[in-house]
C-alpha cells in the first residue's frame, strides 16, 4: 500500500497566481465561490484539510461582510501569514473592480450592456448548478448525523417559507449548538465529520493535527496592533478624501460592512435605502441593473457597492464635468475599500482566537451547528437562483434547464472544473444569441 504524501508548499508566486486566477472565474455568489475554493484547495492540491476549511467557514459565516472573501483572506493568512491573507483577500475582489467598473462606465456610456447579455445569458444557468453542487458538497460532509441533517431542513424552511433573516437563523443554530454539546457531544463534535475524508484523500498541507504557527496564535499585542494599524489605515485615507461626496461614501459603506449580517442579500436593502433614497447616488432602476450586474460578473455579490459608488460619483461630479470616468473609477475605489477593510480586519483580529478553540468543543459545536444551517441556507439560494433563471413570465426556460443539468453532470458525474463548466456555459449562451 503506497504511502501518501504531504504536498510540497506552493511558493508565494504560485499562491498569488491561484488567488488571481479565482478573482477572475469566481461566478456564482458566495456559494459557487466557496465551492470552487473547497474543489481545488481542499480536494485538488490538498492546501487544507476538510476539517480546517470547514472550520474557517463556519467562523466567516457568522461574521457581518462577505463570508467567501473572507475565507479566502483565512485561508491565505493561515498559509503565509498576514502577506497571504491580504494577497488572498485582495485579489479576491479586485478583478471584479476592474471588471464592474469597466461593464458600468459601458452601461452609463451606452445605456445597457446588451454586448455582453449573451455571455450572461449562458452564466447564470450553470450558476444555479455550481450553487447547488456547493450545496451537496458541503452538506456531503458536514452533515454526518440526522441531528445536522434536521438543523439544514429546519434553516431551508426557516429562510425560505418564512423568509426568516439570515443572521437569526445563525444565532438559533449556535444556541442549538451549545446546549447540545452538553446533552449530545459527539452529535457536534466537528472531528466526526470528517473521518472518512483522511482516508480518501492525502494529508493537506494544513491538516487536522498541523500545529498553528506562530503568526497565527493569539498574542494581546498583535491584536492590538492590528486594531491600531486597520483602523488608522481608514482615518488616513478619509483624510485624504477632498470631496464631501466621497468622505459620505467612506462612512456610509463602513457602516454597512460592520452593522450588516447574514451576507449581500442582507445588506442590499441598507445599500438601497442610503444610495437611492438618503443620498441619490442612483435611480432605483439603476440599482436593480447593478445588482443584475454584481450577480453576474465575478466576484462578490457586494461588489455592487463598486457600481453605486461609480455611478453616485459620475452624477455629483466629484472632479467636475469633464473627468467623469476618473470620477467614477475613484468611487468605486473607496466604496470597495471601506466595505472590504473591516473583513481584512475581523480576520486579523479574530483568527489566533477561533484557531485557539478549535479543538475545544463549547466553541467547536456552535460553529458545526452553524454550517449545518448553512447548507440549507446555500439550498435556498440554489432555489432562489433557479426561479430567476429557469422559470420566467410564468413559463419555463426549456433552453436555460437545459445548461443547468448539462452543467450539473457535467460538475456531478464527470468532475469537470468549474471554470471549464462557465467558460463552456458562456460561449454556449454567447452563440445562442448570435442564432437568435
Amino acid at each position: 500500500m503506497s504511502i501518501k504524501k504531504v504536498p510540497k508548499k506552493p511558493s508565494f508566486f504560485q499562491f498569488f497566481l491561484y488567488w488571481l486566477k479565482l478573482g477572475f472565474i469566481s461566478f456564482g455568489g458566495p456559494a459557487g465561490q466557496i465551492s470552487m475554493m473547497h474543489q481545488e484547495l481542499v480536494e485538488k492540491r490538498r492546501w487544507i484539510s476538510e476539517h480546517r476549511f470547514l472550520h474557517a467557514l463556519n467562523y466567516t459565516m457568522i461574521l457581518p461582510g462577505p463570508e467567501a472573501q473572507q475565507l479566502a483572506t483565512y485561508i491565505g493568512w493561515l498559509m503565509f501569514g498576514v502577506g497571504g491573507g491580504l494577497v488572498a483577500g485582495i485579489l479576491f475582489v479586485l478583478p471584479s473592480l476592474f471588471i464592474l467598473s469597466a461593464l458600468t462606465w459601458v452601461y452609463l456610456a451606452y445605456g445597457d450592456i446588451s454586448a455582453v447579455s449573451g455571455i450572461l445569458y449562458g452564466i447564470k444557468p450553470a450558476v444555479t448548478a455550481i450553487v447547488l453542487f456547493a450545496a451537496y458538497r458541503i452538506g456531503r460532509k458536514a452533515l454526518s448525523n440526522n441531528v445536522l441533517r434536521i438543523l439544514a431542513v429546519l434553516a431551508f424552511i426557516a429562510i425560505y417559507q418564512f423568509s426568516i433573516p439570515f443572521p437569526y437563523i445563525v444565532l438559533s443554530a449556535v444556541i442549538i449548538g451549545y446546549i447540545g454539546a452538553k446533552l449530545s457531544p459527539n452529535t457536534f463534535k466537528s472531528g466526526t465529520h470528517h473521518g472518512n475524508t483522511k482516508d480518501n484523500l492525502a494529508p493537506a498541507l494544513i491538516d487536522d493535527d498541523t500545529p498553528i504557527p506562530n503568526y497565527a496564535k493569539f498574542k494581546w499585542s498583535r491584536l492590538i496592533g492590528f486594531a491600531v494599524i486597520g483602523i488608522g489605515l481608514g482615518f488616513l485615507v478619509m483624510s485624504q478624501l477632498d470631496s464631501k461626496v466621497l468622505q459620505t461614501m467612506g462612512i456610509f459603506f463602513t457602516k454597512a460592512a460592520v452593522v450588516t449580517f447574514g451576507g449581500a442579500y442582507a445588506v442590499l436593502p441598507y445599500i438601497y435605502q442610503g444610495g437611492v433614497d438618503q443620498y441619490q447616488w442612483l435611480t432605483a432602476h439603476q440599482m436593480m441593473d447593478g445588482l443584475a450586474l454584481g450577480e453576474t460578473t465575478p466576484g462578490p455579490l457586494i461588489m455592487v457597492v463598486a457600481f453605486v459608488g461609480f455611478v453616485g460619483a459620475t452624477v455629483k461630479e466629484i472632479f467636475g464635468p469633464e473627468q467623469i470616468l476618473i470620477a467614477g473609477f475613484v468611487g468605486a475605489l473607496v466604496a470597495t475599500f471601506f466595505t472590504f477593510l473591516p473583513s481584512f480586519l475581523f480576520i486579523f483580529l479574530g483568527g489566533p482566537g477561533i484557531e485557539a478553540t478549535r479543538g475545544n468543543l463549547k466553541f467547536s459545536a456552535p460553529l458545526s451547528a452553524v454550517t449545518a444551517s448553512v447548507v440549507g441556507v446555500i439550498v435556498n439560494l440554489a432555489v432562489f437562483f433557479a426561479l430567476a433563471t429557469l422559470y420566467q413570465n410564468q413559463q419555463i426556460n426549456w433552453v436555460s434547464l437545459a445548461i443547468t443539468g448539462a452543467a450539473f453532470i457535467a460538475l456531478f458525474r464527470f468532475k469537470i472544473s468549474i471554470m471549464s463548466v462557465i467558460a463552456v456555459s458562456a460561449l454556449i449562451g454567447f452563440g445562442l444569441t448570435i442564432l437568435a
